[in-house]
């Protein structure tokens, strides 16, 4: 006989999850993540940048290594100088005399070589501290037409409706001065053609640089240049016509936004003559203006035969 009084036992078994492993793991993948778009990102920037605006970015960040002072303190003398002995010595000037027999005055004159008093003598010390004075003049034009250079591709870089245009905008420092091209490309030209009137990009960047070559102690040459193969509806109005009116309404432009008549030194109509690519006057870039900045030369200090 069956026990039907045997109790009835049911066991529960509760399903645990499990164990929490911790998040640090989603921060780091976070931080690489984030850390790839800015690499990937930053690789676009620099593919996008013209070779012009990244070196407008290195004149920008580019501490100024000239020193202006002439004490030699920045040295590797520490502002020290040695006297005729060799020995170390404080300042730039030579504190030290030594006595030594003058030699006379003598028939050779002009020699400003010999170790001689006089008037031969001083005109030597005269000439050599005006050839001094010539070079620093030199070194200083130099360097301000360096920093205009700079300044002229920053100004660029900075409107946004210049863009587009950076690669016919060209401007580089030569040992004259500064040599400014305003040059059509296939598909972007900065005159329409035929017209003398500039585009509206075209007018803000010659807008842009008038100011800063106002601040140059210099004269400007502007001539216009047209591409060859070109067609002319007016028999009386060719290429000589169209590239002289251009340079007129640049330098119009210019002296509209700030450069003085007293700066301009030359307009005029190149044509097709001196192309921008001599083996292919057919380019579109030939069709230009050029802006050429001259230095001033120093003036001749009185007394020093030219």
């Amino acid at each position: 006989m069956a026990n039907f009084d045997q109790p009835i036992i049911i066991k529960k078994v509760k399903k645990k999850g499990h164990a929490h492993h911790g998040g640090a793991w989603k921060i780091a993948y976070a931080d690489f993540v984030t850390a790839m778009m800015a690499f990937f990102l930053l690789m676009w920037l620099i593919s996008m940048t013209t070779p012009e605006q990244k070196e407008g970015l290195a004149d920008y960040f580019a501490p100024s290594a000239a020193s202006t002072s002439s004490s030699g303190a920045g040295g590797v003398m520490g502002g020290s100088a040695l006297d005729n002995s060799g020995a170390k010595m404080a300042g730039s000037s030579s504190d030290v005399v030594t006595d030594s027999a003058s030699s006379p005055q003598s028939a050779d004159k002009g020699s400003t070589e010999n170790n001689i008093g006089g008037v031969d003598r001083s005109n030597g010390d005269a000439q050599q501290a005006s050839s001094d004075s010539a070079f620093d003049l030199k070194s200083e034009q130099d360097r301000a037409f360096h920093s205009a250079a700079a300044s002229i591709k920053q100004a660029w870089q900075a409107m946004p409706e210049l863009t587009p245009f950076m690669d016919n905008l060209l401007v580089e420092q030569t040992e004259d001065g500064l040599d400014i091209q305003i040059v059509d490309q296939q598909g972007r030209p900065m005159f329409p053609e035929g017209s003398k009137y500039p585009t509206e990009a075209t007018r803000a960047a010659i807008a842009a640089i008038s100011p800063i070559l106002q601040q140059l102690n210099a004269q400007v040459m502007i001539s216009g240049h047209t591409a060859a193969g070109g067609r002319y509806d007016n028999p009386r109005y060719g290429p000589w016509e169209l590239s002289a009116d251009r340079a007129n309404v640049v330098r119009s432009t210019l002296g509209e936004f700030g450069l003085g008549n007293d700066r301009i030194k030359s307009v005029a109509g190149r044509a097709t003559d001196d192309p921008f690519f001599p083996n292919d006057p057919y380019m579109a870039a030939n069709e230009r203006v050029r802006i050429s900045v001259l230095q001033t030369p120093p003036p001749v200090p009185v007394g020093l035969a030219p």
